[in-house]
């Protein structure tokens, strides 16, 4: 079984839509381990703001099949791709990690390259898997964490009632 990370994103019904994806990674993959949920501003566009996530699950499955699984979660969530990857979303599933799997050939690049380079993205990484060794610098998640410029990326925790229902 591989230990997998997954990034999840939203600033269109962001609760909605991280229910949304919560319950279908539960019902594909079974027990899930979330970590806490941040608001961001978003980057490279004017937009609302984003609220995002980590998840760890473990599975069977091959890269390319959890990436297939995303699609299709991101299709119930609605998501229209457009031409311009800075533009708001219904909801973004980005698988970080697989493993110490490095593989960078579409569809599948991990570890995906926004781990080191966005704030909602490394914070719960390191919370999440803090001494998980990083498979291209052979760092912790914490100690990347340690050494980001925080206080450029501001980052808000809020919470969201993952028991109510998605409608």
């Amino acid at each position: 079984m591989a230990v997998v990370y997954l990034g999840l994103g939203s600033n269109l019904s962001p609760e909605a839509n991280l229910r949304l994806a919560i319950d279908e990674l539960s019902k594909r993959y079974g027990e899930l381990t979330i970590s806490a949920i941040y608001r961001s501003s978003a980057i490279g566009f004017r937009g609302e703001d984003f609220l995002n996530l980590v998840v760890r699950l473990q599975t069977g499955e091959s890269p390319l099949a959890i990436c297939d699984e995303i699609e299709e979660i991101h299709n119930l969530a609605g998501r229209v791709r457009g031409s311009d990857q800075w533009e708001s979303r219904a909801l973004d599933i980005d698988l970080l990690l697989y493993d110490d799997l490095i593989k960078d050939k579409r569809p599948i690049r991990v570890p995906r390259d926004d781990i080191l380079q966005y704030s909602f993205v490394l914070r719960p990484m390191a919370e999440l898997a803090p001494d998980t060794i990083h498979p291209v610098t052979g760092r912790t998640m914490l100690e990347h964490w340690q050494e980001f410029d925080a206080p450029s990326h501001p980052l808000e925790i809020v919470s969201i009632d993952w028991k109510k229902s998605v409608s």
